[in-house]
Parts: structure tokens; sequence; C-alpha cells
């Protein structure tokens, strides 16, 4: 599993200092925790990160959604699937 670093850093220094901040993200992966009277608030990332971030959840809502339809017996043989897809692609001709 890929744990990504974490900083906290004051609401203040979002504002005072957002270039560093900015800079921390991208160039050390990193997320960076804002907080307001000491208590987290946001979180800052790259946003490459923010995009890998959200692929693996959208991948993992996939799995599990998969997961639930094999333990219901939602499932068809591989052979009929593969038939409905090539019929679908004729179709489309």
């Amino acid at each position: 599993m890929l744990a990504i670093q974490e900083s906290i850093r004051p609401s203040a220094d979002l504002r005072n200092h957002y270039n560093e901040i900015s800079k921390q993200c991208r160039e050390n992966n990193e997320a960076v925790i804002i907080t307001v009277n000491g208590r987290g608030d946001t979180v800052s990332l790259a946003y490459d990160e923010y995009k890998r971030m959200k692929a693996r959840i959208e991948l993992l809502e996939i799995l599990a959604e998969s997961d639930e339809d094999v333990k219901y017996g939602r499932t068809a043989p591989i052979k009929d699937t593969f038939d409905d897809l090539r019929k679908m692609l004729r179709e489309d001709v």
C-alpha cells in the first residue's frame, strides 16, 4: 500500500507561504494538512497526486462492486460475455 507523507501547517502559512506549500506538495508528493485553531481543516495535494488518488479510489469502487457481484451470483460464463460483446460490435457496423 502506498503511504503518502503528511505535514501540518497553520492556515496562516497557506496565506503567507503559498508558494512554499505548493512546492512542498509537488516536489515531495506530500499532503499538507492545513489547520484552523489547531484542528485539521483542509488538505493540499499536488494535482498529479490528487488524480492518482482519485483513480485508485475509483478502481477500488469498481473492484468492490465486482466482489459484490460474485458474492451474490451476478456472474455469467466468460463465453456468454464475449458472445454478447461480439454481437454488440456487429450491430454497430
